[in-house]
């Protein structure tokens, strides 16, 4: 098989330029969610492939990197199956593998126990603006919390994380998939039938709501009754939603849903901070994974034109792998995409520490380098970047280059 310079399919080489980008965003990243409490960890790339084909991560378990059997655990046979042949995948999201690291260590950890995890995940995906096959996610979780200080926390952490990168004017959009099940009921439609019914309303950003009812018709449902259904959703989406579905299904509706989002936006209202943002309920909105339990959120940026962030509760997901229940809940910056944005706006990173070059031209004595090394360390030790290169025969395009990549003063060398 032909060797090839280029990275696979949906993979991509990071350029210097870029790499200074995300070194910067991970680092405002990991020292903002560290001020809220926040405590970072890590988990394999590798899952057991039975955690991952679990029925939790909804479309998601259709795109599972699988990794083959090694040694004499493989056997390759004209009847062998997908199953003979992969006992383990590559994770493609990070909540998975976090259930399962909670469940493993939960004697060693505190409780609530606050997450912050920030690396690679893979899914075999399309690839498209700002979406690759191997990918970085930031999560945030909250475990053991089963009140709605979580949600509030993970709201508040992830709009100052995004703003203290450089965002502002987003909408936090949130609902409640007890509050999703709630109006569906009310309407008739029947609790085997609802994964198709939210399937078909999650398309409501592309399609609109004359497609939402030709789909839902087309899925067997009756026009009248798709017809109500639709016009409880388009009013439950006014300013004053929430009131209108209070006083329609009663506060304590849903099974306390409407009574918790009321909280939620109470709550982040009063905490205030320096983020700038919109805090907006939205009956229409469902997430995909089916791990959700209560409380789910998007934020969106008008920039992207789509959500940028994402997350909710999934109190059951934990339960699973640790044999009791677990309250849980998170929030997922799509880090990919918000490097996309900055790169797009030509985001240069702010220089924290004086960046020097030492060019040394060739034919320098020995001494004379160690000499100059000596000074590079002292200059190191003080604080300073520094680096040390032998002078190139363009010594102008050389300088060019290394102004353009930060550095502020250029020191050169000559053997004479």
């Amino acid at each position: 098989m032909a060797i090839s310079k280029k990275p696979v399919t949906g993979m991509k080489d990071i350029l210097p330029e870029e790499m200074r980008v995300r070194d910067y965003v991970i680092k405002t990243i990991k020292e903002t969610y560290s001020s809220f409490g926040f405590t970072p960890i890590e988990t394999p790339c590798v899952e057991s492939i039975g955690n991952l084909t679990s029925k939790q991560g909804g479309d998601n378990e259709k795109l599972i990197f699988r990794i083959m059997k090694r040694g004499e655990k493989l056997k390759i046979n004209a009847d062998s199956t997908e199953a003979d042949l992969a006992d383990s995948g590559l994770r493609y999201d990070l909540t998975v593998p976090l259930a399962r690291y909670y469940a493993n260590n939960a004697s060693v950890l505190p409780s609530p126990f606050k997450a912050l995890q920030i690396g690679p995940v893979f899914r075999a995906d399309r690839p498209q603006r700002g979406r690759f096959r191997q990918f970085y996610q930031c999560d945030i979780d909250i475990l053991g919390e089963a009140g709605n200080l979580a949600e509030i926390e993970l709201i508040l952490a992830t709009t100052t994380t995004l703003s203290r990168v450089g965002f502002s004017g987003f909408t936090v959009r949130i609902n409640d998939r007890r509050i999703l099940k709630a109006m569906a009921a009310r309407e008739g439609f029947p609790e085997e039938g609802l994964d198709q019914v939210f399937i078909i309303l999650d398309k409501m950003d592309k399609i609109g709501m004359d497609g939402v009812k030709a789909e839902l018709m087309e899925a067997g449902y009756a026009e009248d009754q798709t017809v109500r259904y639709l016009d409880m959703l388009e009013k439950s989406r006014s300013d004053d939603g929430l009131a209108y579905l209070a006083e329609l299904l009663g506060e304590d509706g849903a099974d306390g849903g409407i009574r918790n989002l009321m909280e939620i936006r109470e709550g982040v209202g009063a905490a205030g901070g320096a983020a700038s943002f919109d805090l907006k309920f939205d009956p229409t909105l469902v997430r995909g994974m089916s791990y959700y339990t209560g409380t789910i959120f998007e934020i969106e940026m008008a920039e992207l034109g789509s959500s940028v962030a994402g997350g909710g509760r999934y109190d059951e997901m934990v339960g699973q792998f640790a044999g009791t229940k677990v309250p849980a809940c998170g929030f997922s910056i799509g880090f990919e995409r918000i490097i996309t944005i900055l790169l797009e706006k030509g985001f240069t990173v702010p220089e924290q520490t004086k960046q020097t070059a030492f060019l040394i031209e060739k034919g320098t004595e020995p001494a004379k380098i160690s000499e100059i090394l000596a000074e590079a360390g002292k200059r190191r030790e003080a604080g300073e970047r520094v680096l040390v290169s032998m002078m190139k025969k363009n010594k102008k395009f050389q300088k060019d280059q290394l102004a353009a990549e930060g550095y502020q003063e250029i020191l050169e060398f000559f053997k004479r």
